[in-house]
């Protein structure tokens, strides 16, 4: 098959680039490279620097092509709750975007990548497919969007769509020189410069953390299941519930760190409780957990390690500046 990946250059997408090509097929993608390495791409894939928001671009890419994984979009919770033009734009009109180009060229699914931040905060942890979402933040309220604007496409063009809700994903290849998002890469960065990791609030904000290989397996079956049309499927672990800090705790341990983080105030609209079940994914998808949050967290390490740690990159414009605005940001502190 003719597989197209948007945002192949990131960490999830090229994940799935690689494994797409391992099962012999034909790949090609695109990315914009504001979330991703260029280095990522599968030297077997065909990569394409480009937009995934420009219609007339992707109506020429996608020409022939059978199935679209639709990771591409700007993926920052904390971020978008004070540049919620860049996020929702890269959001919201990106996938608008790829439905319209997808329909245009009678492709036959999406696999759609979701957000956890689609649940927002419930009464009841951990997340279920059937819980009501409530997002409280702008890029969590564009992921459900999205949903929302597909699943209608789908009813009128029989386009089929799949909404996978990875969650938490860590592993090799992810942006650690990312001063926005990605956790457990901050902290492994900045402890591998000898510096403190830096925590919002008071550390007690629970997650599960997903690691990459583990997700990718249920992925791929999300192209060609036919029982799979028009779900919403969780991807990812509901073991290991840990504390922000307990994170910060097994990095420093794993690196031989002297561990004395800095507490910074919390960031507005942030989820305290966190985590999604993985019951639907183990009936359909026989999803199962192969690493622990500890290999994982190693298999990172020796990543940023191999290619060497990096001064955080603030490359994207902060929309929003007042007495709320995170000053890790505006000092530049990571």
């Amino acid at each position: 098959m003719k597989i197209f990946i948007t945002g192949i250059a990131g960490f999830l997408g090229s994940h799935i680039a690689e494994a797409m090509l391992n099962e012999g097929h034909e790949v090609l993608g695109c990315d914009n490279l504001i979330g991703g390495y260029l280095e990522n791409v599968p030297d077997e894939a065909t990569f394409y620097q480009i937009d995934a928001k420009y219609l007339n671009s992707m109506n020429k890419l996608l020409k022939d092509v059978d199935i679209i994984y639709h990771t591409a979009c700007t993926a920052y919770e904390g971020l978008s709750v004070f540049s919620p033009h860049l996020i929702v734009q890269n959001t919201v009109l990106t996938t608008t975007t790829v439905a319209s180009a997808a329909i245009s060229q009678g492709i036959k699914r999406i696999v759609n990548c979701s957000s956890m931040a689609r649940y927002g905060t419930q009464e009841k942890i951990p997340f279920t497919e059937d819980m009501i979402p409530a997002p409280q933040d702008p890029y969590g309220i564009s992921k459900l969007s999205a949903e929302h604007l597909l699943n209608c496409l789908s009813q009128v063009h029989n386009i089929e769509i799949v909404h996978a809700v990875p969650h938490n994903i860590i592993g090799p290849r992810q942006k650690y020189d990312d001063p926005f998002r990605n956790v457990a890469s901050i902290m492994i960065n900045m402890m591998l410069q000898g510096r403190q990791p830096i925590i919002y609030g008071d550390g007690n904000q629970k997650r599960c953390f997903s690691f990459v290989q583990d997700d990718i397996d249920c992925l791929k079956k999300l192209a060609f299941l036919p029982e799979v049309v028009g779900e919403v499927i969780n991807i990812g672990p509901d073991d290991e519930f840990i504390t922000i800090n307990e994170l910060a705790e097994t990095i420093a341990d794993l690196i031989n760190f002297k561990l004395n983080p800095v507490y910074m105030p919390d960031r507005p609209q942030e989820v305290k409780m966190a985590t999604c079940s993985a019951d639907k994914a183990r009936k359909i998808l026989g999803y199962e957990t192969k690493y622990t949050l500890r290999q994982g967290l190693q298999e990172m390490i020796n990543y940023i390690q191999k290619r060497g740690p990096k001064k955080f990159r603030y490359h994207l414009d902060i929309e929003i500046v007042n007495d709320k605005t995170p000053k890790t940001w505006l000092n530049k502190m990571f």
